[in-house]
Parts: C-alpha cells; structure tokens; sequence
C-alpha cells in the first residue's frame, strides 16, 4: 500500500468514501459521529488544500483516506477524566475512513502515521466501537474525554514511543 497526499481532482472519490462510512457507523451502533453529512467537502477541500490530507492506494484504487497533522490540536488543550500520556510534540489523526475494499487498510494509516511522529493523538466518538476496537490493537491508550469546538465530547487516546 502506498500513501501520499491527496490530489484535489480525487475529493469526489473521498466524499463517496466518506458516505459509505457514514454508512458502516450507523449499521454499527453509531449514528451520530458523522451523522447524514460529515465530514463536509468543504472540511475535506480545506485538509486537500492546507496539505493535511492523505489518501492509501492500493492496486491503484483508494482504500482509505485520512487527515493528519503535526500541529497542536485546540481541542485537545483540556482533557477531563484522565491526562494525556505526555506534553510533548504530537502528531493527530481526523476524518479517517477505509473503502471497505482492502482489509487493514485503516491500520496501515495510523501505522504510517505514527512512523512520522512517534507521538500520536486521536480521538471518537464514544459509540464508535470498531474505532475503539482498532485503536486498542494498534496500541493507543484511552486517556480521557475531550470536546469539539461544538462542545460534543470524544473519547481520546494516545500511542508514543
């Protein structure tokens, strides 16, 4: 599998991904994450455009896409029910979802992910059970519970070297 940054002519292609995980996500318990209509284009226009936003190829299709940054993220500044594992510099994953067509694809991301930093954050929704799932084999810790800047809560984890 290769990754690399999005290229903006594909941003059709990741809004169709994006509605079949909005899909999955209610078939599994969890409908309010995304809801109907998140992540908007707009949001994904803007991780295409600031270059935040990757996509993992494989056999020339997209099998996932994610947004990823090393900078500070405002809403992770207060965490409440536990700490972060450390202050240090960290990388953080948004908006990650797979195709469906390539298994372990979701996997590969973060793995590629946390290899640019060794110091990752993420965060979902508290019914996102599959999410929770990978996160756990992946080995991140549950650290507590952040808010959007709307003020809905999310659960956080972390995975550092």
């Amino acid at each position: 599998m290769e990754i690399r940054l999005t290229k903006i002519e594909e941003l059709p292609a990741l809004m169709e991904i994006f509605a079949q995980a909005r899909q999955f996500m209610r078939e599994h318990g969890n409908p309010n994450q995304w809801g109907d209509s998140r992540p908007t284009e707009q949001a994904v226009r803007t991780d295409i455009e600031a270059g935040q936003s990757y996509v993992c190829i494989e056999a020339g299709q997209i099998a996932a896409t994610f947004c990823f940054s090393a900078y500070a993220d405002p809403t992770y500044a207060r965490i409440d029910g536990g700490a972060w594992l450390d202050e240090r510099p960290y990388g953080v994953i948004h908006r990650i979802a797979a195709s469906g067509t390539v298994r372990g694809a979701a996997a590969r991301c973060i793995e590629w992910c946390f290899a640019q930093c060794g110091n990752l954050r993420i965060d979902t929704h508290e019914d996102n059970a599959p999410m929770r799932s990978l996160l756990a084999k992946q080995g991140f810790e549950h650290c507590g519970t952040i808010y959007l800047a709307d003020g809905s809560p999310r659960l956080a984890f972390q995975k550092n070297q």
